[in-house]
């Protein structure tokens, strides 16, 4: 029994040691298990678990100011209440949306629907004013919240609406401004860690909106805030005072391209945007396609004058007042006044549509089309604004006589107002066509320089000679006789032209009714400041761009020059002498001097000075050296006034105009002889552009 015992014992021993073996072993493998997955994998487990509750949202940044070219906010971010639900906390939900519904100025039946879904998370009302904010905290509603979201903001409201656009409840840019930069004022996104319920649905989120310094790129703009309130006042004075359906002005620096005003009427606030309709929103000066009239007839004159066709002393016959044109079918072009022979000159201040009809005829559909494409007419000025319109310039090929003459006078053909005016800067800046730019520099919130924006000429178009010419020919229009004297400014010229358009009906020709008043020019005509559009469309009490446009563009330009503090001229009002000093075509048309009736030429300088004047003329200095020239005015007794290095180019007064002894000449060198003395005046660009 002893030795049974002995042996029954330690074969107990044995598997007591086994087991102990066993369970240390088991011991050994949970403890590197809890190791293993609470150490070594302890991050990827950790990942894994959150990727089963929580999921990734994708927050917007804090959008970026637009300011004005001086810093004046134009549109900011504010934090304002929104109002969400956590439906399934919500007992009562029939009288809930029945207390809700008043205070938020929501659909009872709507809230209802909304409050009765099984879900966590649900968003009653979004961005509400502080007033209704506090009316819904007031109610103390079980499972009814506030939380802080971000707003776009406007502090100027209706001020450069059209310019700017607004952007949406979820902050993206859906007009204007807003819209056209929209990568750069968003900003980059960032992500925040919400919680989400067994079915995979979001419960909430640690933050809706991203840390405060996730923002966007601050927008600067060209325009002038002053500048703005200027035009759009005056614009909505004109248009409410002829009882307009519409209205538009642009104010642009003619030598940059910036543009330091676009107003619009009607117009909206953006901070309401939901109450205003599509047509308060429209931008027109770049959308609106007009037929821009009499106001094309200084692109038509600078073309013939740049192509040599017409000379500033040539005389038109303008058939007192009717023209007929065609073989098979007759059309006449009609005059307000029954003119016989006018210089170019006369030809604008009296805006005779026979003049240019002959002046377009002589210098041919080939040559105009490709100068007026030139001007930028037919194609978009690529201001930064979304939407713009091309305008309309049908090829010459599909043109008649009867085209090429109504095109002249502004018939035929389309321009928005944002075109018009960087056209009209050609003639103001030296015959140059510059973009219009309207945002200045975009600057990150490290206040880094992402763009800065540069004049940018994109072609020249006439020569200088030719422009300051054309610049001389428009000062008739605002002085004594002209269409548009109502423009005229005190102590300074105004280089500027009127139009009359009838609007197209169709098919049914032109309306009899309905008018496009417009007067664009530049100011001061001298040394161009501002290059100024007025548009106004369809007044009803007055129809005539001299009555109803040329009035407000006075006021704008009055108060803007004050504004930039441009100093008077105080022009002489006897005097006939141009901005640069040399004496414009004669303006007066008396029956001495007119030609007879029929066709042909006047001959040169028909218009004699007195006869006390009549032998002293100055000498033709173009070609010369500066030691020629010196010579030559030695030789008339008059005193030379010498800009620049090389060959004579450009004088003043031109030659043959009358002088005194002692006076000076002014004379323009250039490092490029021009051509003989007795050609055209030399052009910077060939007689077809293209």
């Amino acid at each position: 029994m002893g030795v049974l015992g002995e042996g029954r014992m330690r074969w107990i021993r044995l598997r007591m040691a086994i087991l102990v073996f066993a369970l240390l072993a088991g011991a050994v493998a949970v403890a590197h298990g809890a190791w293993d997955l609470g150490v070594v994998r302890r991050d990827e487990l950790k990942q894994l678990a959150q990727e089963q509750y929580t999921r990734r949202i994708s927050i917007p940044a804090r959008r970026g100011m637009i300011t004005d070219r001086h810093g004046e906010a134009l549109a900011i971010e504010v934090e304002v209440d929104s109002i969400y639900a956590e439906a399934t906390k919500v007992k009562q939900p029939q009288a809930s949306a029945a207390l809700l519904a008043p205070a938020l100025g929501l659909d009872q039946a709507d809230l209802l629907r909304k409050l009765s879904q099984k879900r966590h998370f649900v968003w009653l009302d979004r961005q509400v004013v502080p007033e209704v904010a506090q009316k819904v905290t007031a109610l103390k509603l079980e499972g009814i919240h506030l939380i802080k979201e971000s707003k776009r903001y406007y502090p100027s409201r209706s001020l450069a609406s059209h310019i700017i656009g607004f952007a949406g409840v979820d902050a993206v840019g859906l007009e204007g401004i807003e819209l056209k930069f929209e990568q750069q004022l968003k900003g980059r996104k960032n992500a925040v860690t919400g919680l989400r319920d067994a079915r995979g649905r979001v419960v909430f989120a640690d933050s809706v909106f991203g840390p405060e310094g996730v923002v966007g790129n601050t927008v600067t703009l060209t325009i002038d805030k002053t500048l703005q309130h200027i035009a759009e006042q005056e614009l909505a004075a004109t248009v409410s005072t002829f009882d307009a359906k519409a209205g538009h002005v642009v104010i642009m620096d003619p030598h940059t391209g910036e543009i330091l005003a676009l107003a619009n009427w009607p117009t909206y606030n953006p901070n309401a945007v939901q109450s205003s309709s599509p047509g308060n929103r429209r931008n027109r000066a770049v959308l609106d396609v007009i037929e821009p009239g009499s106001t094309f007839k200084i692109f038509t004159i600078a073309a013939a004058l740049n192509a040599g066709s017409l000379r500033p002393d040539d005389f038109i016959f303008c058939e007192r007042g009717r023209m007929e044109l065609g073989d098979r079918k007759k059309v006449y072009i009609h005059d307000d006044h029954r003119d016989g022979w006018l210089n170019p000159t006369q030809c604008l201040k009296r805006s005779s549509n026979i003049c240019f009809a002959k002046i377009a005829l002589k210098l041919g559909k080939r040559r105009l089309y490709h100068y007026l494409r030139r001007f930028g007419f037919g194609e978009r000025s690529h201001v930064d604004l979304p939407f713009e319109s091309n305008g309309t310039l049908h090829h010459y090929g599909k043109w008649y006589d009867i085209d090429t003459a109504t095109i002249a006078f502004g018939q035929g053909v389309g321009a928005t107002t944002i075109q018009l005016t960087a056209a009209l800067s050609v003639i103001a800046n030296g015959g140059v066509l510059m973009r219009p730019l309207l945002v200045k520099n975009i600057i990150d919130p490290d206040g880094q320089p992402v763009r800065t924006a540069a004049p940018e000429p994109r072609r020249r178009v006439i020569s200088r000679y030719t422009a300051r010419l054309v610049g001389d020919i428009m000062t008739a229009v605002t002085e004594a006789g002209g269409t548009g004297v109502q423009g005229s400014l005190d102590g300074f010229l105004v280089a500027a032209k009127t139009g009359t358009a009838q609007k197209s009906d169709g098919a049914k020709g032109y309306s009899k009714e309905k008018r496009v008043a417009s007067f664009i020019g530049f100011v001061p005509a001298i040394r161009p400041r501002l290059a100024i559009s007025v548009v106004i469309d369809e007044p009803l009490i007055n129809q005539y761009g001299g009555t109803v446009a040329a009035p407000a563009l006075k006021r704008i330009a009055d108060q803007a020059l004050r504004y930039l503090g441009v100093s008077q001229e105080r022009p002489q009002k006897k005097s006939k002498r141009s901005r640069n000093g040399r004496r414009r075509p004669a303006d007066k048309a008396t029956s001495k001097n007119r030609a007879p009736q029929g066709e042909g030429q006047l001959p040169k300088k028909a218009h004699p000075e007195d006869k006390e004047r009549q032998d002293a003329r100055a000498p033709d200095l173009r070609g010369m050296t500066m030691n020629q020239a010196i010579a030559a005015l030695a030789v008339h007794n008059l005193r030379p006034l010498f800009m620049g290095t090389g060959f004579a180019a450009e004088q003043v007064p031109a030659p043959g105009d009358p002088v005194e002894k002692g006076d000076f000449i002014q004379v323009n060198f250039e490092p490029v002889e021009p051509p003989a003395a007795d050609a055209t005046p030399s052009e910077e660009t060939t007689d077809d552009p293209s």
